[in-house]
């Protein structure tokens, strides 16, 4: 399929498409006669991968650290691409996008305390 139907069918553009290739997220695609880029299913679904992830807060650069691996998730049923043992490509980051989201909770739950306290300081205010 064209580039224009494998983006729909990925829920994403041909922009992004063409980004994720040029970031070695995507293997160029085989090209038709005339030069387009022909998407299978395969890459279809690969796609859909990248965009949950990144919808999960992953950064393109962290999957660049475990992009041999991305289709193992595209598989169904999604097989783990992902390695438990401490010092791994995917496990370091993993770790790093849970402590950002730990410390961005502690921040927020700070924030939010602190509103709450400044919130129980204002006067009422008065009804006509």
């Amino acid at each position: 399929m064209r580039i224009g139907d494998a983006a729909a069918a990925a829920g994403t553009t041909p922009r992004a498409l063409r980004f994720y290739e040029e970031r070695g997220l995507l293997a160029p695609p085989v090209r038709t006669a005339s030069g387009q880029r022909d998407y299978g299913p395969d890459e279809v679904a690969r796609v859909r991968v990248i965009r949950e992830l990144l919808a999960l807060g992953l950064t393109v650069e962290d999957l660049r650290a475990f992009t041999d691996r991305l289709y193992l998730l595209a598989q169904d049923p999604p097989r783990p691409c992902g390695s438990t043992e401490p010092g791994a490509a995917t496990s370091a980051v993993v770790n790093r996008r849970l402590a950002a989201l730990d410390a961005e909770i502690a921040r927020l739950t700070r924030l939010r305390e602190r509103l709450a306290r400044e919130a129980g300081r204002q006067p009422a205010t008065p009804t006509a």
